[in-house]
């Protein structure tokens, strides 16, 4: 595509959707020595930056009491918070992740450092208000960050809720997802007609179909992204299995393939912020890693591809 990152050096933000600039070039090993801040990108109805890496808590944080359980998220949430993150991205459909995330924010005391994102997953008016109202108890915040159309699910019903409530402050900003490909033409009609912040869908190596219309759109329109699934759910590291990371990834400071496949999303210069999901101390810090250096350009981008292709 003609409007991918023709090149990222130290410290890089996206000025709105598709607009970089560039600071000054510093080969790989010194920026990873020298740099430390986690690269940004901009939210373009606000202008206000995040970091490029946050995390999402899908199957991860729906769990119980256990003591152990509890004791590795909050861990992982730290970790998160200590690399620069902060968008965690949660939704009622993932069981009692919004509750788990309330309770490992207020373990950590990070209540004031989080971008709190969670969806209304429902039909219906009224069942679309208990379950914000809900939702923002569950997660202990002040005002819900981002508020999402979780799958298009009743989005005629909830838009205009939504819109309401950010008006009177409940809400910063508002959007709406899809994920695995699903949907994708209606959600094309409604980002190219409604006025919303964010839109969160699906990107990877292995599923790249987004390149063609949605992310494009969502440049022109605007439109900050979030980016779910990277690794597609596990298929990218079971494809690479038993192979060695190529030399020449270690240009743009990748040690690891989950750093590789990161990367590769992070490049795009419609991406907004990744949201990889994780319980694991040590894949969480691979993660925001993967958030700080250089980011892969054009044609790295194309070699990345190709590479991954011939597995």
């Amino acid at each position: 595509m003609n409007n991918l990152l023709p090149h990222i050096t130290r410290r890089t933000f996206l000025l709105g959707a598709g607009a970089v600039v560039a600071a000054v070039s510093l080969a790989p090993h010194k920026l990873l020595s020298r740099n430390r801040e986690p690269i940004q990108r901009t939210i373009p109805s606000s202008g206000e930056l995040l970091p490029i890496m946050g995390m999402g808590t899908s199957r991860t944080f729906n769990i119980d009491d256990d003591p152990i359980v509890k004791a590795q998220l909050v861990e992982v949430v730290q970790e998160f918070f200590d690399k620069g993150g902060k968008v965690i991205d949660t939704s009622p459909m993932y069981g009692n992740s919004e509750s788990v995330v309330g309770n490992l924010l207020k373990i950590t005391g990070k209540h004031d450092k989080v971008f709190a994102a969670t969806k209304v997953w429902t039909d219906g008016l009224q069942k679309g208000i208990e379950q914000m109202e809900q939702s923002k108890q569950r997660m202990g915040v002040e005002v819900i960050d981002l508020m999402q159309i979780h799958n298009l699910r009743d989005w005629k019903t909830h838009l205009p809720i939504l819109r309401e409530w950010k008006q009177q402050g409940r809400f910063r900003y508002i959007g709406i997802t899809t994920s695995h490909g699903r949907d994708h033409e209606e959600l094309e009609r409604i980002l190219a007609k409604e006025t919303l912040d964010f839109v969160q869908f699906t990107y990877n190596l292995e599923d790249r179909i987004v390149e063609s219309r949605l992310l494009p759109l969502a440049a022109d329109r605007g439109i900050a992204t979030l980016i779910n699934r990277p690794f597609q759910r596990g298929d990218l590291f079971r494809k690479v299995k038993g192979t060695i990371l190529p030399d020449w990834s270690s240009e743009i400071g990748c040690r690891t393939w989950g750093q590789y496949f990161l990367k590769f999303i992070a490049g795009h210069p419609a991406v907004t912020c990744l949201i990889p999901a994780t319980s694991k101390v040590h894949h969480m810090k691979d993660n925001m890693e993967a958030g700080f250096g250089l980011l892969p350009d054009a044609a790295m981008r194309r070699r990345m591809i190709e590479h991954y292709e011939s597995l």
